[in-house]
């Protein structure tokens, strides 16, 4: 069977209160095997942990998502890290995120978000752990970011949408690229150009479930069940098979995280 991670997921979302059982069940019959888990904010690091905890084919990441801004609090920073601290031992808790910029909001706060999106930057660098981005149209001040603080680690550009040279760019600094159903929309021309050309070895899966629904069932809950048919999707793109794909997509994500590929088979 072809085995498949998802590296961006809100299980923890109420949008899957009534049958995330059985969407992870039927996930794993398709070959989903792992699944990581965003932290958005301060207010859902527990729910998520506790779902974590409960099943071994889910990963946390905890983080401060640019979106609720006026959520966050500045002693969260203090807390981020603690918590980070706190379960450094623990393999499932994988990465910082999600966090970033995001200058596609209505009247976004440059400054603040800034100050926040560093902030993580160096928690990240701090602890030694890959960070899970979130990008809108704000590729230009992430990637001068990311050029002062050269993670170690580096990690994944959610959803990634932008040019191939900003592509390039963040290739050269280590980090991979993460596509989902975005790219199955027929109007999404530039993003079909961009995929053709990117080196396999940059390339991780993704659906952003329960959001980011792809064409083939639109506006509908987005769910990891998907993941075989967007990378099926995405391999005819790019002129390869799905399982040339997602073997590749399984070894990069391995290699990112640090994990076995027969692990998580």
């Amino acid at each position: 069977m072809t085995i498949y991670i998802d590296t961006h997921t809100h299980l923890d979302f109420s949008d899957f209160d009534d049958d995330r059982d059985a969407v992870l069940a039927d996930s794993g019959r398709l070959g989903v095997r792992r699944l990581l888990v965003m932290g958005v904010a301060r207010s859902n690091w527990d729910t998520l942990w506790d779902l974590v905890e409960n099943d071994p084919r889910l990963y946390a990441a905890f983080g401060m998502h640019p979106v609720f801004l006026d959520e966050h609090q500045p002693e969260d920073l203090q807390h981020l890290r603690e918590r980070l601290e706190q379960h450094a031992a623990d393999p499932r808790c994988c990465a910082v995120g999600e966090f970033g910029l995001d200058y596609y909001i209505e009247e976004p706060d440059r400054e603040r978000q800034q100050q926040l999106f560093e902030a993580q930057l160096q928690i990240a660098a701090d602890v030694d752990l890959p960070v899970l981005l979130h990008v809108r149209r704000a590729h230009a001040p992430v990637i001068a970011a990311l050029k002062r603080y050269q993670l170690r680690r580096a990690g994944i550009i959610h959803a990634f949408s932008g040019s191939y040279e900003e592509a390039r760019e963040y290739i050269r600094l280590g980090f991979k690229l993460g596509m989902g159903g975005a790219a199955t929309w027929p109007q999404a021309k530039r993003m079909h150009r961009v995929i053709a050309q990117l080196p396999a070895e940059s390339l991780v899966l993704e659906t952003d479930c329960p959001d980011m629904a792809p064409a083939f069932r639109p506006y509908q809950r987005n769910r990891p069940q998907n993941l075989p048919q967007i990378c099926a999707e995405l391999a005819e793109l790019r002129g390869e098979t799905a399982e040339q794909l997602a073997r590749q997509c399984l070894h990069n994500t391995c290699e990112l995280f640090g994990w076995s590929a027969t692990a998580v088979s």
